[in-house]
């Protein structure tokens, strides 16, 4: 059947059953992504088994790495606005329904990462076999791009394991295990790796039917008046999360489902015009965007040995504590020091809720436990290949425990520290071998926080800085390598937005009523409520450090808090009051009107020293920047970080508004040096 073909991407075997298996390896490329030439020669290979149908066909990869990681993005990028891309999106689907249409049982085996259009694929066979492997994770993550399945799994799902479940699945973008996906009903068995491709084969052969169960309730949950009942609820509870004007992908992927009817043909019809629709959104742009960039940094750290096997912490504090709990989960050897033991227990604590958290297998837990150690002595510096001070904001009990611990150190281990806001060119005057020590910020909470500010300093050793890019990749962290001005990148951006909101709210206006403006335009948190959870006397330490450098003033709200004991979400009091983990909002009168300037008095600042880095080179370039920003604070994904979004709504535009605001509110508006760069232009 194939005699004198030859294909790049995919080699094809038939054993003596005559069963089908056909691997997937594209060339050139470390994982498996679906270009248009993969899926043009995959295509060649369907129309000739559907002339000639083996007894069963087996898909499968031939990356160690994984199956499938989904459509290739660069290319999708790429694609012409309008018809261009809506071809696209129809000729995936018409390569998936042949498939789905032969004539012969099809399964897919899937070992590793299984996503989007890697999904949609084995959702068009019949059968899905997956590897008890720890790294087999299966999922549609379109959503977090901006779009929603758009190669059939929205058709399909829902018919598959129910509308509830195929529902929740792609509107969280979530993936699951092996274990996970076969509880949902999206995955029929699963083998260990040694015996995939033979439990794949042995269900082509036998051809079991699907559990009666689950395709009744499959069929039910899709019937009409289920469906115009249940999708008002599923928009409801959408918008809860997340606003249809920032995010429009699962609001549009509800809608899609709501219309679809029991006809493939017209479901894959309303799939793929929803999804060109939204491809064409500045939300969809700008997430596949921050994808790229996030894919920049965790290129930071590759093909570099950072050559850390042991890390010394001293500080048990929240981030000391947690940064020495995170680095002992990710399977460092990790020792922790601080003045007593009754400070370093609590800290060991949370590392062993932290670890049976994400680890659950009791073996598991005590493994990483035992890698957690307390050390009030100080013994593990002489061991460590990196030693992280991560005591209080004080520049000179900083200096001075570096010249304790220098001394102890090993010849090339690393020194570094967690300092928030100080310069590191005044840290390392305390240091003797200033090529060896940087700053490694990390922010709160650590098992949450994907960033990690590397800091420079002008003495700092570019071999040091790569180490340290490649640790944070072996800890599952996304570097960003920064000047070491005060305050460096996220902090000197956040600080001016957080200090005007507790000025803001000084003059009266109700905290609720602020941070609602700000989720309005993005954030993910209010400032109020931002300030709480980062804790006040943390925003005041690195307020002091930076409001000279920035020309502001501290505002009066923080010291008062302070002075009354309450530190936010840590003591239960702050500007809010906290239960549970959560802030008690107070009402706010219905009639009660924000002030018209609330959001560019909020979010201007923000862009205004987010212009003043780009101008000082805190990073290297303008893409930079807003990965750090977005990564680091959350900053509005949807817009694409704040240069991209200065550029989307216009330089001009934005400083003459910052203009408008100083002459109401005071010379802290002024417009910083920067505004007239060409990086603002796009």
């Amino acid at each position: 059947m194939f005699e004198g073909l030859r294909f790049q991407h995919w080699q094809i075997d038939i054993d003596a059953e005559d069963i089908a298996t056909l691997t997937l390896d594209r060339a050139g490329s470390p994982v498996n992504a679906l270009s248009r030439a993969v899926l043009d020669e995959f295509d060649q290979i369907v129309e000739r088994l559907s002339f000639e149908p083996p007894r069963g066909l087996v898909i499968r990869s031939g990356k160690s790495a994984g199956f499938v990681v989904g459509a290739d993005l660069k290319e999708f990028a790429g694609y012409e606005q309008g018809g261009s891309v809506i071809d696209q999106i129809r000729n995936g689907q018409a390569v998936f329904e042949r498939l789905a249409r032969l004539r012969c049982p099809t399964a897919v085996a899937i070992h590793g990462h299984c996503m989007g259009g890697g999904t949609e694929l084995s959702l068009a066979c019949n059968y899905r076999i997956a590897s008890d492997d720890a790294s087999t994770r299966i999922g549609l993550p379109e959503v977090k791009l901006g779009i929603f399945p758009g190669w059939g799994g929205s058709a399909r799902l829902p018919r598959l394991i129910g509308a509830p479940k195929a529902l929740e699945f792609m509107l969280t973008g979530r993936t699951a295990s092996a274990a996970s996906a076969r509880a949902l009903g999206l995955v029929d068995a699963i083998a260990t790796p040694e015996r995939l491709l033979d439990v794949a084969k042995e269900w082509v052969r036998r051809r079991p039917a699907p559990p009666f169960g689950r395709r009744a309730l499959a069929w039910a949950t899709n019937l009409w008046p289920v469906r115009q009942a249940l999708a008002p609820v599923l928009r409801k509870q959408t918008a809860a999360k997340a606003r249809p004007e920032h995010y429009p992908a699962p609001f549009a992927l509800i809608e899609t489902w709501r219309r679809g009817g029991s006809s493939i043909r017209q479901r894959l019809d309303l799939e793929a015009r929803a999804v060109a629709k939204l491809a064409q959104t500045p939300t969809c742009r700008n997430l596949i965007r921050v994808f790229f960039l996030q894919e920049r940094l965790k290129a930071q750290g590759a093909g570099v040995e950072h050559g850390i096997v042991r890390i010394h912490v001293v500080g048990a504090g929240v981030m000391g504590g947690d940064i020495a709990a995170w680095a002992a989960l990710r399977g460092f050897e990790v020792t922790l020091q601080d003045r007593e033991d009754a400070y370093v227990r609590p800290a060991i604590e949370r590392g062993r809720a932290l670890f049976a958290k994400k680890l659950r297998a009791p073996e598991r837990v005590e493994a990483a436990s035992r890698r957690l150690v307390a050390d009030v002595e100080g013994a593990g510096v002489a061991e460590a290949d990196l030693v992280i001070e991560a005591i209080f904001e004080n520049l000179e009990a900083k200096q001075a425990l570096y010249r304790q611990l220098e001394p102890r150190m090993k010849p090339g281990a690393l020194l570094a520290s967690n300092t928030s806001s100080i310069p590191l060119d005044e840290l390392r005057a305390a240091v003797a071998t200033p090529g060896r020590f940087l700053g490694l910020h990390y922010f709160n909470p650590v098992a949450l926080m994907p960033l990690v500010e590397i800091v420079r300093h002008d003495r700092l050793d570019p071999a040091a800085e790569k180490r340290a890019a490649a640790l944070c990749k072996a800890l599952d962290k996304l570097p960003i390598a920064v000047a070491g001005t005060p305050g460096f990148l996220v902090n000197r951006i956040l600080m001016p937005y957080l200090l005007e909101a507790i000025r803001i709210l000084k003059e009266g206006v109700p905290a609720p009523v602020i941070d609602k403006v700000a989720r309005k335009f993005g954030m993910p948190m209010g400032p109020i409520e931002l300030a709480d959870t980062i804790g006040l006397d943390v925003c005041a330490s690195v307020g002091r450090e930076l409001a000279p450098f920035l020309g502001l003033d501290l505002p009066e709200g923080i010291d008062t808090q302070l002075e009354a004991g309450h530190r936010g979400k840590k003591t239960g009091q702050g500007f809010y009051r906290w239960e549970n983990g959560k802030p008690v909002k107070p009402e706010v009168d219905p009639k009660y009107v924000a002030p018209a300037d609330l959001e560019d008095r909020l979010i201007l600042p923000l862009l205004n020293e987010a212009v003043a880095c780009l101008h000082d080179r805190v990073v290297d370039d303008a893409d930079l920047l807003d990965a750090g920003v977005i990564f680091g604070t959350g900053f509005a994904p949807f817009r694409g970080g704040p240069i991209a979004h200065i550029r989307a709504v216009g330089a001009a535009t934005l400083e003459a508004r910052l203009g408008a605001l100083a002459a109401r509110h005071g010379p802290r508006f002024t417009a910083r040096p920067g505004w007239d760069s060409p990086a603002l232009k796009g």
